[in-house]
């Protein structure tokens, strides 16, 4: 079996990585100058105890399938249709992304759709190389079918990721898990846009009490902060890597790489949607959504905004949506 890993960065690089050092086919596909340094050098993997440069094949667009090619789709969920149309419908899609709506996406065109719950924290500011801060293991990952279930193909997919470096689990629930995920992926959008301090643990905790209240509302079951400390243990603790600085998130990547998009709209903007669907105020995830957004679209760095300033907005959102 062949795993073609479209969008290999933080999250599809470490993926591809260690399955090509678990003895997998693997191709990457990517897109520019990281394509250009993964075809030219290899894909540079670093973690807190090791450093090795992986000869891994890569591609920037579609190849020559075969009939048991699994697609690992790790893009940015703005990115999903674009990333799958040139691809054949009738390979399985593994959904290794945030946010929670790719699979319904994929599903309309797609028959095969898994979804995977990542908990992986990584980085890739430059081309070619990828740095997976997670320790003992890089990361661990939940895979089941979508909208449930688990097949022999989900089977397949954890016993492969299992062998080098991932922790891997079925789970037949799977989208309970990324709805969890997404609760915790709302600061993404505070971690891009301020400087860490204690201002912004309480703005991303607003944002998440919102999504609570919302998940709750339109009856959507969703795993708790304590499950998921207890399901990851130590097995993905985030360790230094000697000579790296770790920036941020992914969101936080994406203003740094002056990438022009961000992944808001699918994570504080799904609880934006949610609550205008079941008539719940959002203010904190909507305005998180809009101002992640416009410094995407302007690229401003990050961390720039002022935490005085999102507090206005989130104060002028919420007096405009009482009245």
């Amino acid at each position: 079996m062949r795993y073609i890993v479209i969008g290999a960065g933080a999250v599809g690089g470490t993926i591809g990585a260690r399955l090509h050092q678990g003895g997998h086919e693997v191709l990457l596909i990517a897109r520019g100058a990281h394509y250009e340094a993964l075809r030219r050098d290899g894909l540079r993997l670093i973690t807190p105890d090791s450093a090795e440069t992986l000869d891994i094949p890569a591609a920037d667009g579609p190849v020559p399938v075969q009939d048991d090619d699994v697609l690992i789709l790790a893009t940015k969920s703005q990115d999903t249709i674009a990333a799958l149309a040139p691809w054949p419908s009738d390979l399985p899609v593994v959904c290794a992304q945030n946010g929670v709506d790719n699979e319904a996406t994929v599903l309309r065109r797609f028959e095969r759709v898994y979804g995977m719950c990542v908990w992986l924290p990584a980085q890739h500011l430059e081309p070619g190389v990828v740095e997976a801060h997670g320790f003992p293991y890089s990361g661990m990952l939940h895979v089941g079918r979508y909208p449930q279930g688990v097949d022999d193909l989900a089977e397949q997919i954890v016993t492969d990721l299992g062998k080098h470096g991932l922790v891997a689990r079925t789970s037949p629930d799977v989208m309970r898990w990324k709805y969890g995920k997404l609760i915790g992926n709302l600061g993404n959008a505070a971690d891009a846009l301020l400087s860490r301090g204690p201002g912004m643990a309480e703005v991303v905790e607003r944002a998440r009490a919102e999504a609570r209240t919302v998940l709750r509302e339109a009856g959507i079951d969703f795993s708790t902060p304590e499950e998921e400390l207890e399901t990851r243990g130590h097995q993905v603790d985030v360790r230094p890597i000697e000579g790296s600085r770790r920036g941020g998130g992914s969101s936080w990547q994406s203003l740094a790489r002056s990438s022009g998009s961000i992944e808001a709209d699918h994570l504080n903007g799904e609880i934006v949607l949610l609550g205008r669907l079941h008539g719940v105020p959002t203010p904190v995830n909507e305005v998180l959504r809009r101002e992640a957004n416009r410094y995407a679209r302007e690229k401003l760095p990050p961390g720039s905004m002022p935490l005085e300033t999102l507090l206005a907005l989130i104060d002028e959102r919420s007096a405009a949506g009482s009245r």
